[in-house]
């Protein structure tokens, strides 16, 4: 699926069993903060739909100058902290 799709995916009917629990999702803290970023990436398999525990969260974006990936980087940062 490309990144496109992921982005478009329909929450309501998504299989819950095909998504990744973010709350099992670990970073090696120990990596430069690019890979650690890219190692986020490939173990929630879709950054744009995934899981919560039992919930199925969907991330959106305005269309604003802020982008995903500068979401994403905070994110990691209040994480790492």
């Amino acid at each position: 699926m490309d990144i496109e799709e992921m982005k478009h995916i329909d929450i309501m009917s998504v299989h819950r069993d095909s998504l990744v629990d973010i709350s099992s999702v670990t970073v090696d803290e120990s990596k430069p903060k690019n890979e650690r970023i890219l190692d986020f990436i490939e173990k929630i398999k879709n950054p744009y739909c995934f899981k919560c525990g039992d919930t199925v969260v969907s991330v959106q974006f305005s269309d604003t100058d802020y982008t995903f990936q500068d979401a994403l980087v905070q994110y990691l940062k209040n994480k790492m902290e």
